[in-house]
């Protein structure tokens, strides 16, 4: 439907596109267009872009071009953008620090504004309350907890915030009402203690249930609310998942509860409001990985798909057929994401990535059958290296799949470099399209080996749980036996292959210079674990304050508790002894995720060992790498290190003297 136009807007983009790869600079700042929501009739958006030295978020009509508001945000990490309606943004950002009057670590504090591009008008959520009536005698903190839900109720735009008040000096979540048309604000959910931490509304505003967790008797309870009064609908145990409310159903008289499985597999039920009752929910064998819950109203209306590339399925079927229609007519293309859409699904944005495409965003008009280039992620980039979904086996037998990356025109080469880039988490995944990381070493030159190692998610509970207790063990073996399968097959040479990862990517890295040792000639750990014990002390400050991150944790490590001696046996700093490569530490100072301490402690080991070693430390950077200028000195350092330790063409040998 759309090839054609797309085509001939693609040419128009790839004229520029040269044989030289794009500077370092290109890939490593912030993206050029990112955060890109559709208002509901299609007509507006908006997007994070940098702009005369500064970072901004940028409104404006997509038929004119005209801007509706420029907002600065410089200063701070725009982590969310979506529209109330048709002309009120709304952003939800983020600083890193340590309020006054707090003790204990810095922690990353999310805070929201609306802008109405109407009026010019900004308005800071969860500011300047004290006024409301019946919670002048607690204290409430300029700060939201999650993303605000926007509802029309009755003509208003009424935003509901989740915030955090202090009933007797302890911290528990409110529930906030904040109507946009008058202005007022109202505590609309008070519970006086800890346990609460969600709420449910439908589409006319009213608090159809809250749930939360109790952590003495490790259970996750859910009430309904029916004629004015709190019900208890569950109560279930949670030792490590807890169920979860994803939304209302299509008539909103229902709740759509995933429960987890004794093997942490999720079972969908739906549980009616007007009599607790539960009963099979008509889409609980669709199969999709997480649910798609509508902004506006609560509903539960589809699903993404459970694949290597990025797909939906939407139950109402002309909304499936919209987004079908939009996907195919990209054809060629390594993958197609859409990023949003109007609430009617006839504009939609969608970000296209392939080699014959290059990698931008596309709005699409379904009733006009055009396709408009937008922009680009990346507007430096002309150029993508071609990504292929590969599957491999461990060495116990067990299928895996990687996202491996090929530098452009080597696909048929042999003997090349590589770099093993595990993802973060461990319980995460790589995303299919454009990656900076993995493009950026491409295009110097290096294949990039993306595995998707057990203990990883978004593939089924099986892959995830194959994980628990293989920390360290076959979780790090399954990246060196991706780098056999890739040797075996001759495409790339076995003597020239660096392991480089961020978080527990970072663990995995060092784990490669020192408990699965002789397969990489260098390691890059960015924000990486070093110490398990220290980093399971620096989550649980302090002590006893919600004790399910630790229970987790003590299920992938295979440990009781942080004093357990077996995290010695997988810790890399406990065995500086075995390192024999260089290796690159670099870290942020404001990290709130994996203390920078992990790194600091890990350089002074391998300095008294006299172990070769670099350490870059990013100030003012967090764990998230959200600033330009740190995320490009973190790329520039790790490239400079590998190109030196494992250079990406081989130097020419010296010539031999001649022997008389």
């Amino acid at each position: 439907m759309f090839r054609k136009i797309w085509m001939a807007a693609t040419a128009a983009i790839l004229v520029c596109m040269g044989a030289s790869a794009a500077p370092l600079e290109a890939y490593g700042m912030l993206p050029t267009l990112t955060n890109m929501p559709l208002s509901p009739d299609g007509a507006s958006i908006a997007y994070v872009r940098p702009y005369k030295e500064k970072r901004v978020v940028i409104a404006q009509n997509v038929s004119t071009k005209a801007v509706l508001g420029i907002i600065d945000a410089t200063n701070r990490k725009v982590r969310d953008l979506q529209w109330a309606d048709n002309h009120t943004l709304i952003i939800t950002t983020s600083v890193t620090t340590r309020p006054n009057g707090f003790i204990g670590n810095k922690q990353e504090y999310y805070m929201a504004q609306t802008f109405d591009v109407a009026t010019k008008e900004q308005r800071a959520l969860m500011d300047h309350i004290s006024g409301i009536s019946g919670i002048e005698d607690v204290e409430v903190m300029n700060v939201v907890a999650g993303v605000p839900q926007a509802r029309i109720i009755d003509g208003h735009t009424v935003l509901f915030v989740r915030g955090i008040y202090f009933p007797s000096n302890k911290g528990c979540y409110g529930l906030f009402r904040i109507d946009l048309t008058t202005g007022s604000t109202r505590m609309i959910s008070r519970p006086r203690d800890t346990h609460t931490e969600d709420w449910t509304i439908n589409s006319h505003g009213d608090i159809v249930a809250m749930s939360g967790y109790w952590e003495d008797t490790q259970h996750w309870k859910l009430f309904v609310y029916r004629d004015e009064q709190k019900i208890q609908l569950l109560d279930l145990p949670a030792s490590i998942e807890q169920p979860e409310v994803e939304g209302l159903n299509e008539d909103e008289t229902a709740l759509i509860v995933a429960t987890p499985d004794a093997d942490g597999t999720l079972t969908y039920q739906q549980y009616s409001l007007k009599d607790g009752k539960a009963s099979p929910w008509a889409h609980a064998d669709v199969d999709f990985g997480n649910v798609i819950t509508e902004l506006g109203t609560g509903r539960v209306v589809g699903g993404t798909r459970v694949s290597d590339i990025h797909d939906y399925v939407y139950f109402d079927a002309h909304a499936d057929k919209m987004w079908r229609s939009v996907k195919g007519a990209f054809k060629g293309a390594t993958d197609v994401d859409l990023e949003s859409w109007s609430d009617d699904h006839t504009k939609v944005l969608a970000h296209v990535f392939g080699a014959e495409y290059g990698e931008g965003f596309f709005y699409v008009d379904m009733i006009q059958h055009k396709a408009i280039p937008f922009g680009a992620a990346y507007s430096d980039i002309n150029e993508v290296a071609p990504e292929r979904w590969i599957e491999y086996k461990a060495a116990d037998g067990r299928g895996l799949h990687a996202y491996l990356t090929v530098p452009i025109g080597q696909e048929a080469a042999k003997n090349l470099p590589l770099i093993v880039l595990p993802h973060g988490g461990p319980h995460s995944r790589d995303e299919p399209g454009f990656d900076w990381m993995s493009q950026a070493l491409a295009a110097r030159g290096y294949v990039v080996l993306q595995p998707q190692f057990r203990g990883s998610s978004g593939f089924g509970m099986e892959l995830l749980s194959a994980g628990f207790g293989e920390f360290g063990k076959k979780m790090q073996t399954d990246l060196s036996d991706g780098v056999r399968a890739l040797a075996a097959q001759g495409l790339i040479d076995p003597k020239r292959v660096c392991i480089a990862g961020a978080s527990y990517g970072g663990y995995a890295a060092l784990a490669g210079a020192t408990l699965d040792t002789g397969v990489y000639r260098c390691a890059v750990s960015i924000a990486g674990i070093s110490d398990l014990r220290g980093l399971l002390r620096f989550w649980n400050w302090p002590r006893g304050s919600d004790d399910r991150n630790q229970r987790f944790w003590d299920r992938f490590l295979g440990v009781t508790d942080y004093d357990d001696p077996k995290l010695k046996d997988i810790s890399p700093i406990k065995h500086i002894d075995k390192v024999t490569i260089p290796i690159l530490l670099i870290h942020g100072k404001d990290d709130t995720v994996v203390n920078f301490d992990q790194s600091d402690d890990m350089a002074d080991e391998l300095k008294d060992a006299k172990k070769p070693y670099e350490f870059v430390v990013l100030k003012g950077e967090d764990h998230w790498l959200s600033k330009s200028e740190t995320r490009l000195q973190m790329l520039q350092a790790m490239v400079k290190f590998l190109e030196t330790h494992n250079p990406p063409n081989p130097p020419a040998e010296a010539p031999v003297a001649a022997t008389k």
